[in-house]
């Protein structure tokens, strides 16, 4: 089997070095899965500008991380585990509390009919039970809501995706074990 290695700057386009300089200076650095996704500039920027887009939304920033999070469990991604708890930690989510959103639990009523949305939409492929989708709406949730989770959800499987085929070294402290 082929080993996909994570490029280093001069092994990728111009348009994604420059993408790349764009993310080492909010970022500090360019993190292995974002190199690994500039193989194709497109894919890059389409994922970097999605994932943007899906930050202001009917979820807070918190809650997206509790999504992620679940998501990426869902999808046994390592990667996108470790960033995400290590993301989550930064927005003053508790050690404890991270461990629950993997599980798919909120002490928040209301982001815990989300959480249970989205564990279907994504365990489902985007199928999911009428009840939830109600119970979703019944919690005070809107038609946008239910499209900005579809949008979080897809932004999550696709660089769970790519972590899955590529297999690149993890750049953040791994995630506990559930």
């Amino acid at each position: 089997m082929k080993t996909i290695n994570v490029p280093s700057k001069d092994q990728v386009s111009e348009q994604s070095q420059q993408i790349f300089d764009a993310i080492t200076a909010k970022m500090g650095k360019v993190p292995n899965l974002y190199a690994t996704i500039g193989y194709s500039a497109n894919a890059l920027k389409g994922i970097l500008a999605f994932d943007e887009a899906f930050a202001h939304t009917a979820f807070t920033a918190k809650e997206r991380e509790g999504i992620n999070l679940l998501v990426s469990q869902i999808n046994k991604c390592d990667y996108c585990l470790a960033a995400h708890t290590m993301l989550a930690g930064l927005k003053g989510i508790s050690s404890d509390e991270i461990i629950e959103l993997r599980k798919g639990i909120s002490s928040n009523s209301k982001f815990q009919t989300a959480l249970q949305l989205a564990k279907s939409i994504a365990e489902n492929k985007g199928a999911t039970d009428a009840a939830l989708k109600d119970a979703f709406f019944d919690a005070g949730y809107t038609e946008a809501a239910l499209i900005d989770l579809a949008g979080i959800i897809t932004v999550r499987t696709f660089t769970n995706y790519v972590y899955a085929l590529t297999e690149i070294p993890i750049d953040f402290p791994a995630a506990p074990a559930l």
